[in-house]
C-alpha cells in the first residue's frame, strides 16, 4: 500500500483552484446579467406582441427530443451542431435543439393538422456542438416566425419584411438583405446528371468561392459546354439588382425551372424595394446556405460591424413530408441575444420604495401599484433605506392614506 503525504500549503493551493473552477462557464456558453436581461426581455415582448399583430401565434417546441425527430430533413450540418444524449426511460437516444425550423415543422405537419395558410413563430434557447465562429455564442436565444401553407413569392415577401422589422425593433440600421434562390443551383446539378456525392462536392466549391477548383471540377464532370459556362457563371452572379438581368441572359438556355426562380426574385425585390426603399439589397446566385432543406428563394440580412449574418431565412417546402404532411413553408430566425445588444435605450423603470411597517393600507397600497405595472420594493427590516434599494420615490403615509412622492435629493 502506497501513500501520499501532502503538505497543507498544496491542498490549499488544489482548494483554491478547484473552487475558482466551479464558476467557469463552458466556452460559448453565456450568463446574461442586468440590465442587459431587461433590455433582452423587453426586446423579446416587443417582438412577439409585433409577430402576434401580424397573425403570428406563439408555439414553445420542447428543449430535447428524439434524435429522428429533431434532425429528421434537416442535413448533416444541424446533425453535427446538436449536442446528443441517452433518454434514461428508454434507452433512445435524444438531442438538445440546435435550431428551432423542423420543430416546429413537426408541430404544423403532425400536431396541429391545420389546413390553409397557419402562421407561427417562436423563442427560446438553442445549444451548439460548436460556435459559427471564433466569437459565436453557442448557447443562443433563437427568435422567429414561419409560415406553412403557402408556396407563392406573397409569403416570402411577408416573411422577409417581418424579419426586417424585427432588425429595425432591435434598433439596427443600415441593413444589408443578401438574396439568392436554391433552385437555380439544383436545376443546373440535375440538369447536369450529378449524382449525390458529386453534387455536394460542387457545392463545397461554390461555398468556399473556390474558382480554380471550380473549373477542374467542371472541365472533369461537365461534358455539355454550355451547361459548364452555365455552371460557372453560377459562381460569379453577384451584386445589386442588375445581376438579376445578368443572370436572366447568361443562364437564358437553362432549364425553366432557373428562369421562375429568377423572375421570382425580380418580384421579390422589386416589392421590397417599394416597402423598405432604405434597405439595401444584395444577390448571390452562388450563396447556397441551407442548401441541405431549402427549396427556393433564401435570404440572409447583415449590418456594419458584425461578421456574420444578424438574421437568416428561406423557403423550405418538402420538410414537413418526413411528419406525414408535405407543406410549402418559409421562415426567418435571429438570435434575440446579439440582437439586443444592438439596442441602445436602456430600460429603465421608477422604482418605488415601501418602509418595513405593517402600518394600516400599505399592503393594499402596494398591491394596487404593483398591479398597475409598477415596481415596488419594500424594505426587509428598519435599515434599508430608499436609496439603498436604488429607489427614486417612496411610500409615505398622509391623512389621505399612502401616497408616492420623490427621493429627497433625487
Amino acid at each position: 500500500m502506497q501513500y501520499v503525504i501532502k503538505s497543507l500549503k498544496e491542498e490549499d493551493g488544489e482548494h483554491a483552484m478547484a473552487t475558482a473552477d466551479r464558476w467557469l462557464l463552458p466556452d460559448g456558453i453565456d450568463e446574461i446579467l442586468p440590465p442587459q436581461a431587461a433590455k433582452l426581455e423587453q426586446l423579446r415582448r416587443d417582438l412577439l406582441d409585433l409577430y402576434r399583430s401580424w397573425g403570428y401565434e406563439q408555439v414553445f417546441p420542447p428543449l430535447v427530443e428524439y434524435l429522428e425527430s429533431l434532425l429528421t430533413g434537416a442535413g448533416n450540418d444541424l446533425a453535427l451542431q446538436t449536442f446528443k444524449l441517452t433518454d434514461q426511460l428508454t434507452g433512445r437516444l435524444m438531442g438538445v435543439r440546435a435550431d428551432m425550423t423542423t420543430q416546429v415543422a413537426r408541430i404544423d405537419a403532425h400536431t396541429l393538422q391545420r389546413e390553409g395558410v397557419t402562421r407561427l413563430c417562436y423563442a427560446g434557447h438553442v445549444l451548439h456542438a460548436k460556435p459559427e465562429s471564433l466569437a459565436a455564442s453557442r448557447s443562443i436565444i433563437q427568435i422567429g416566425a414561419e409560415i406553412y401553407g403557402h408556396g407563392g413569392i406573397a409569403s416570402d415577401v411577408e416573411v422577409i419584411s417581418l424579419m426586417l422589422q424585427t432588425l429595425l425593433r432591435g434598433g439596427c440600421a443600415d441593413i444589408h438583405l443578401d438574396l439568392g434562390h436554391v433552385a437555380i443551383y439544383r436545376a443546373l446539378a440535375a440538369e447536369a446528371g450529378l449524382g449525390a456525392d458529386l453534387e455536394w462536392q460542387l457545392f463545397e466549391i461554390y461555398q468556399r468561392k473556390a474558382v480554380p477548383e471550380l473549373e477542374a471540377f467542371l472541365a472533369a464532370q461537365v461534358a455539355d459546354g454550355e451547361l459548364r459556362d452555365m455552371l460557372r457563371a453560377l459562381a460569379s452572379l453577384a451584386g445589386d439588382i442588375s445581376v438579376l438581368e445578368t443572370a436572366t441572359a447568361r443562364l437564358a438556355k437553362a432549364p425553366a425551372a432557373v428562369q421562375a426562380a429568377l423572375a421570382d426574385l425580380q418580384q421579390i425585390a422589386a416589392q421590397l424595394q417599394t416597402r423598405y426603399p432604405n434597405i439595401t439589397l444584395y444577390f448571390d446566385l452562388g450563396e447556397l446556405r441551407g442548401y441541405h432543406y431549402h427549396t427556393g428563394p433564401v435570404f440572409s440580412a447583415y449590418i456594419p460591424g458584425m461578421g456574420q449574418a444578424i438574421a437568416n431565412g428561406g423557403r423550405y417546402d418538402h420538410i414537413g413530408e418526413v411528419f406525414g404532411r408535405a407543406r410549402p413553408a418559409t421562415g426567418f430566425s435571429t438570435d434575440l441575444a446579439a440582437l439586443a445588444q444592438r439596442v441602445t435605450q436602456s430600460v429603465s423603470f421608477t422604482r418605488i420604495f415601501a418602509p418595513h411597517t405593517d402600518a394600516e393600507g400599505l399592503q393594499e397600497a402596494i398591491q394596487q401599484l404593483r398591479a398597475a405595472g409598477k415596481v415596488v420594493i419594500q424594505a426587509l427590516d428598519a435599515e434599508q433605506t430608499p436609496r439603498s434599494m436604488g429607489c427614486d420615490q417612496q411610500l409615505t403615509r398622509s391623512q389621505s392614506g399612502w401616497v408616492t412622492e420623490a427621493v429627497s435629493g433625487s
